[in-house]
């Protein structure tokens, strides 16, 4: 779990880490809580000879040749570190001046790279007069009192000036750590090698948003780790406070928060890397999510910490004032979310996409070859049923019910699909049951069942939940008699969607009380017009019947539709949840969403508050859809998934709803309609069916427990009883 995905990455993270612990410790850092003034750390030329200073400048000018994502890789350990000193101020100023087209100006490179001199940028304000004559103040300015150099804007240019030539004055500063300061021109004159011709305010605006948000995702990542290692250990009334759901929330969505700000910060880093004309969208969701995010997973550190964490003996409120001068520094965040809205809906936003190496090229013209013959059938069950026999429908599933597809060979056939227009048979339910079948189902099964349900010729149900057994599936009291030649089930199955349409179910009955809650369960095929088989469908607050009540009275289910062994059917059911849950993939998902968003105020005057809540929705979106293609990325290259799956599942329903609500609540006093076909009837049927969201596939409480124990090792919830 951190900004950079891959091998690479991971071993420049871990020297990173490793350098920290041996020069940036503790009492390094508690050193400089009370200092009079701040100095140049003694790590200082260790960063230099680590290549560090130098990680993002050209070879040409002294530097390592690589990018803002290998900065951005270290800049997340260091902040871990809370690590002082100029360096961040010196790799943002070295970084600025880069950028600008003046060859001059780059002669300033090789000292900033080499630690020779540091530097220092003014993010906001400028200097007024000529070149000849600089006048005026600027400040705050993040590390201007150990700087050589000081980059700022004078009048409509971005200059270089020695810090000899101006006034540097310490303020007091809410980060102790690393300081702030006020600089005065008076007459100070800039040389045309010095002048950075084509850097814009919002290319320096763009820089700060990565590089500070890769630091502020470092610090969060510290308080992450710190708070949940409490609380596996602080016992109050007699148990870890970790096992009290509050407190595991409260660190799962600590959790969750740095996983977006890392997406965010991430994607802004290889946007305004290659200089693309939607860099400044992605710079911006990462200055909305990454310091907001930050500064309240560290809040929320100092809550599980308790009194402990309130003092200034501990760390917590280093980490705190650290990520409050971030967010600070970096400018107001609804100015940020301005820019968001305003390019969303001018059809700027940058599109989540995978993009894949040249060499994907050859298996790409082998897919797209063999895809050809398909857009020749005509008739749509037709074409399901050869999509069904020939492996495309589950392309990752051996043959012969799949190709035997790699996940890159996966992404490929999704693409070319979709650039051929084909539309793969719509398994609905039966696309949970297929996995299962395929690795517990008899051959005898598998071609009865499998090959009509990827021709989309079989609609299925889940047969799961119970009056009594929501989220709990193992506490189901659905009985399973063992009879000659098979069983009959008894009991009520409830929330089961197009049961009233399925010819199939797959189902889950206790055919055992012996052993623990999860033994003695069996997963069953059952026949919806077996006989003892009512469907009643239940109509929701919609006002439509999508689930329904099911009822079986002693209902015969043969010996040869039980999926798996008896009594074992928990892993079977098991097997169908997770992909229920867990897919390949790089966006989308059910309900409103970012392009639904963008197109309820297309063309709609908003006002400041209205832009920024906008803006602050769509940067939401953009960093879910990123926590997907993260995922997917991670699946190419064989790793796991880690929180990136799992977080991205509970935001993206939450974040459903969220746009639904907003989008109905911006009606004003039209909300009190709901013409069905109109505009207004739509959203409000957006909105009231985005309440199922956080229910089901697992309700968002029962999604933040697992986070915070399979993900942060937090104890699990005490048994009933114990």
């Amino acid at each position: 779990m951190a900004i950079g995905l891959t091998e690479e990455h991971e071993d420049l993270a871990e020297s990173v880490r490793g350098f920290a612990e041996r020069y940036i410790t503790q009492a390094v850092v508690r050193d400089l809580l009370d200092a009079e003034e701040e100095n140049r750390p003694a790590f200082w030329a260790g960063l230099a000879e680590q290549g560090l200073l130098g990680l993002h400048i050209a070879e040409e000018h002294g530097g390592q040749g690589f990018g803002l994502l290998e900065l951005a890789v270290v800049l997340e350990e260091l902040g871990r570190a809370v690590a002082p000193g100029p360096f961040l101020p010196t790799v943002f100023a070295s970084a600025v001046i880069q950028a600008s087209s003046n060859p001059k100006a780059h002669a300033l490179l090789e000292a900033l790279a080499t630690g020779e001199k540091t530097a220092a940028v003014a993010i906001s304000g400028g200097f007024g007069g000529s070149h000849d004559a600089l006048s005026g103040t600027v400040e705050p300015v993040l590390g201007a009192a150990l700087a050589d150099l000081i980059v700022a804007r004078a009048g409509n240019e971005w200059v270089v000036l020695d810090a000899s030539q101006v006034s540097v004055t310490p303020l007091p500063s809410l980060d102790k750590v690393r300081r702030v300061a006020r600089v005065e021109a008076d007459g100070a004159s800039v040389p045309a090698d010095r002048v950075l011709d084509g850097v814009t305010d919002e290319k320096v605006r763009d820089l700060a948003s990565v590089l500070l948000g890769a630091e502020a995702a470092g610090a969060a990542s510290w308080c992450v780790t710190t708070a949940s290692e409490y609380a596996k250990v602080r016992e109050q009334f007699g148990r870890p406070i970790g096992q009290f759901q509050g407190v595991k929330h409260k660190a799962a969505r600590m959790l969750i928060g740095l996983e977006q700000a890392r997406a965010a910060v991430w994607d802004a880093a290889r946007a305004v890397q290659e200089g693309e004309d939607k860099a400044h969208f992605a710079a911006a969701v990462a200055a909305v999510i990454a310091p907001e995010a930050a500064a309240q997973i560290a809040r929320d550190a100092i809550q599980i910490l308790g009194g402990i964490g309130f003092t200034w003996e501990h760390d917590a409120h280093v980490y705190l004032r650290r990520t409050l001068a971030i967010k600070a520094l970096l400018g107001s965040g609804k100015d940020w979310a301005a820019d968001v809205a305003d390019l969303g809906l001018a059809g700027g936003r940058r599109e989540v996409e995978l993009e894949l190496d040249d060499d994907t090229a050859p298996i790409r013209e082998r897919i797209r070859t063999e895809i050809e013959p398909l857009k020749a059938i005509e008739g749509k069950n037709e074409l399901n049923a050869a999509m069904g026999d020939q492996g495309w429908t589950v392309p990752h599933f051996p043959t012969p019910w799949g190709r035997g597809a790699n996940p890159i060979e996966q992404i490929l056939i999704q693409q070319e699909l979709r650039a051929a227009k084909i539309k793969s048979p719509n398994l609905v339910i039966g696309a949970w049951l297929v996995p299962s079948l395929v690795a517990y189902g008899t051959e005898e099964q598998k071609e009865r069942f499998l090959r009509p349900t990827l021709r989309g010729q079989i609609v299925w149900c889940q047969l799961f939940s119970e009056p009594g057994a929501g989220s709990d599936l193992a506490s189901l009291s659905m009985k399973a008699e063992r009879v000659e030649g098979g069983f009959k089930l008894t009991g009520q199955k409830i929330w089961t969607s197009v049961a009233q349409f399925a010819q199939w179910g797959f189902c889950i009955a206790r055919t055992s009380s012996e052993g623990s809650k999860h033994d003695g369960i069996t997963y069953f095929l059952v026949d919806m017009k077996a006989q003892g088989v009512e469907v009643r469908p239940l109509r929701e607050l919609t006002g439509e019947a999508l689930f329904n009540e099911v009822f079986l009275d002693e209902v015969f289910v043969p010996d040869d539709c039980v999926v798996g062994e008896v009594d074992k059917g928990w892993q079977v059911a098991r097997n169908t949840l997770s992909n229920e849950r867990v897919s390949l993939s790089t966006g989308g998902g059910l309900g409103m969403g970012v392009p639904e968003l963008l197109e309820w105020f297309k063309g709609k005057e908003l006002g400041t508050i209205a832009k920024a809540e906008v803006g602050k929705l769509i940067a939401q979106g953009q960093s879910i859809d990123l926590l997907g293609l993260r995922t997917t990325l991670k699946q190419l290259n064989g790793v796991s998934p880690g929180a990136e799956a799992s977080v991205r599942k509970l935001l993206g329903v939450q974040f459903n709803q969220d746009v639904a609500d907003y989008c109905y609540a911006s009606q004003g006093e039209l909300a009190a309609v709901e013409e069905v076909m109109a505009p207004t009837g739509i959203v409000a049927r957006a909105m009231l069916f985005s309440r199922a969201m956080t229910i089901y596939g697992g309700t968002t409480e029962v999604q933040l427990n697992i986070i915070g124990e399979r993900l942060l090792g937090l104890p699990r919830d005490p048994e009933p009883g114990k």
